[in-house]
């Protein structure tokens, strides 16, 4: 097919510019008049269904399994190719007509008639970067993925979101810092509880400053379970919560925003006082863009220090043990559920991590004991998470205004390989992401991937479509020009909104 790039401006009939010029390809090609009008008036009627969705989300969780996640051993099995690619776990029917999934999913099953299946997912990029499935960047490479600090990152989607929100601010006085963070991660910083390796990429706010870096929770509690991993030479071998926590487990803002026991809010307001007293030896300073980001760290720590909102949203503790049972005792799953207290309590997107722990290549990065780790370490953790988070937001009427993404850096090969335990290497060609609620579709399926789940045979979505798609159900035009540190105009992301998966 002939494809043009350039800009997606829409015409009045629903159409843009840029599918005109690839209708004209496609007219080269034999396409019958009668076939361009057909085509036209279902461009149409996408039009006027993306306009119903369009704001459709007051708030975002974005689920992110880091190391990805089979998409044979998800949501998109082949019962029916060689043993070699199927691999040895089975296949069960679920609640979404033709969307079986791995046996060891059955309470995941049970909501995929509440959940939007995409299962062409696709880019040039099989290794493990966030930052080019988080935010709008437009290629990436190892040295990136291994340097959050790179100059030629864009901005994470949660990031953008809040910077937008400031940016409305700025122009309305009136308007407070919220009391909870609109911008803010689970369970701990990204990248953080793993040795022996530097830093990822990914959830950072890159050129417009760190002061729109996500907000990141602790996460106090003791895990239950563990497995032995091991990397060369190196060897983990105590327990780990995403296979296991205590119901005393739990989640805290930063330390830095605690308030000591010994200082009153009288002394804290005294303190502020004295503060406000420097702020015209601070004019020069704030016209900065270092003032500008101590300013708003200011602003975020006051306004945390008074209230305990957040504090409260993020104590999972005070559900009841049936709610939190329901998501199950993993770090995971309480995570989710924090994630949903975190949207009641006003945060706008909540990113909730499943990260490495103990060793670098772990969480679903399963080159070797692919097996043993998703029975044991993987999946009971994900099933009632994901069962637990749908079936919750539902049942509290939540689901049709909160947009939930469960998505990750790529897929695995559909061959097996021989490593001990058997494995699943990096697979960017074709992959599986979930999406539910917030104008999305319910118990859909878009896209397809061949017999052997090895490319894509029916619709590619990019991560960019994907995050095009998330911005445009919270109301946000994802052609929305921001500017880099040089001044240079960008679009949040060069990506289309996928209209199939839009309710």
């Amino acid at each position: 097919m002939l494809r043009i790039l350039g800009s997606q401006k829409q015409l009045c009939d629903g159409v843009t510019r840029r599918d005109m010029l690839r209708v004209g390809g496609l007219g080269l090609a034999g396409m019958s008049l009668a076939q361009m009008l057909r085509w036209q008036s279902a461009a149409a009627g996408g039009a006027e269904q993306s306009e119903r969705s369009f704001g459709k989300a007051k708030a975002v969780i974005l689920l992110h399994l880091y190391g990805s996640p089979s998409q044979l051993e998800w949501a998109d099995p082949k019962p029916a190719a060689p043993v070699e690619i199927r691999g040895e776990l089975g296949t069960i029917s679920s609640s979404l007509p033709g969307c079986g999934v791995c046996e060891l999913l059955p309470n995941m099953a049970k909501v995929m008639d509440r959940t939007c299946v995409l299962r062409s997912m696709t880019h040039p990029y099989p290794l493990h970067g966030v930052a080019f499935a988080l935010t709008g960047v437009p290629a990436i490479d190892v040295n990136m993925e291994l340097s959050p600090r790179d100059p030629k990152h864009w901005p994470f989607f949660g990031s953008v979101v809040d910077y937008l929100a400031a940016r409305s601010e700025r122009s309305d006085p009136a308007r407070l810092m919220p009391e909870v963070p609109r911008n803010i991660a689970l369970p701990f910083p990204f990248s953080s509880k793993r040795i022996g390796e530097v830093p990822r990429a990914g959830p950072y706010a890159a050129f417009l400053g760190a002061e729109y870096n996500p907000v990141w929770t602790e996460f106090l509690g003791t895990a239950t379970r563990g497995l032995k991993k091991t990397l060369r030479d190196m060897v983990y071998t105590d327990n780990d919560p995403y296979m296991g926590t205590t119901p005393d487990s739990h989640f805290e803002v930063p330390a830095a925003t605690k308030l000591m026991p010994e200082v009153t809010l009288d002394r804290l307001n005294s303190r502020r006082s004295l503060l406000n007293q420097f702020d015209d030896a601070r004019r020069q300073l704030a016209d900065s863009s270092s003032g500008r980001q101590l300013d708003r760290y200011q602003q975020m720590a006051w306004r945390l220090l008074e209230s305990d909102k957040l504090r409260e949203a993020l104590d999972v503790r005070r559900e009841p043990d049936k709610t939190r049972e329901m998501y199950g005792h993993f770090l995971f799953g309480q995570s989710c559920l924090a994630a949903r207290r975190l949207v009641e309590a006003g945060s706008k997107v909540v990113t909730v991590f499943w990260d490495e722990y103990g060793l670098a290549g772990m969480a679903w990065d399963t080159h070797w004991n692919h097996y043993p780790r998703m029975r044991q370490e993987l999946c009971p953790g994900f099933d009632m998470a994901w069962y637990g988070l749908i079936s919750d937001l539902d049942q509290r009427g939540m689901l049709d205004d909160t947009l939930v993404v469960c998505t990750s850096e790529h897929g695995r090969t559909p061959q097996m390989n021989k490593a001990e335990g058997g494995g699943r290497d990096h697979w960017s060609r074709v992959y599986t992401s979930f999406m539910a609620g917030g104008g999305v579709a319910r118990g859909h399926i878009v896209g397809a991937s061949d017999k052997h789940g090895s490319d894509v045979s029916d619709r590619p979505i990019s991560p960019k479509d994907q995050l095009a798609t998330m911005y445009h159900l919270l109301g946000i035009d994802p052609q929305t020009i921001i500017r880099d540190n040089l001044g240079r105009p960008l679009p949040l992301v060069e990506g289309e909104v996928v209209r199939e998966a839009l309710g």
